[in-house]
């Protein structure tokens, strides 16, 4: 009978010892879990905060660029632009035109490439709403006329097309601003577009670039 108290004692005991280290590697599992779990989130959230800077200091670049002068650029008053609907030729004081007098139709502009001519008073048109206008010749690189074309295509309030007697080869018009830039990997091109598409200048902000005349060509 001993013998079989004793046996019953040691059979608790190790019962009681196997649950103790089961206890232990809970423990254990539970504190390494929670200190994976906070290492995860203090990465998530250094990792968080990285990215919010970084895209603080993208904005910040931004901004300034908007701000920054754009070298060479021409402007005129205007106040004294036209803005009147017309239907006989206007002579315009700048190629291409940047604002005046114009039809009462404008072009198309929510990012329409143009690869013919389009004329000059409905393209003005789409200035006086917004839109920034690039033109260029056959000065311009064929590879330039593409990088462009895929730009303007996705740009809002933009248009693009072929202006032959130019000076420029490639030229930047919104409505009283105008820069010409021999290459589309020049950065005014990319300053121009975001400053001027739908910018401070334009005279009839929130107008439509769509319902007008023309399509991709």
């Amino acid at each position: 009978m001993a013998a079989k108290r004793s046996a019953n004692a040691d059979r608790r005991a190790r019962i009681q010892e196997m649950r103790r280290a089961e206890q232990a590697r809970e423990r254990r599992n539970r504190f390494i879990t929670i200190g994976v779990s906070a290492v995860v989130v203090l990465s998530l959230v250094g990792f968080g905060g990285y990215v919010l800077n970084q895209q603080s200091e993208k904005k910040e670049k931004q901004e300034a660029a908007a701000k920054a002068p754009i070298k060479d650029e021409k402007s005129w008053d205007a106040k004294k632009l036209g803005r009147n609907h017309v239907t006989t030729p206007v002579a315009y004081e700048m190629k291409p035109a940047a604002g005046g007098d114009h039809d009462q139709v404008w072009q198309n502009c929510d990012g329409n490439v143009y690869t013919t001519k389009i004329a000059e008073m409905n393209a003005v048109h789409s200035l006086e709403h917004g839109a920034v206008w690039v033109t260029y010749n056959k000065k311009a690189a064929e590879a330039d006329v593409k990088k462009l074309a895929e730009k303007v295509g996705k740009t809002p309030y933009s248009m693009m097309s072929p202006i032959d007697d130019q000076s420029g080869a490639i030229t930047l018009s919104a409505w009283g601003k105008q820069v010409s830039v021999d290459s589309a990997s020049d950065s005014r091109v990319d300053a121009f577009l975001t400053r001027y598409a739908q910018g401070p200048q334009t005279p009839e902000p929130g107008a439509t670039c769509a319902g007008g005349i023309g399509g991709t060509q």
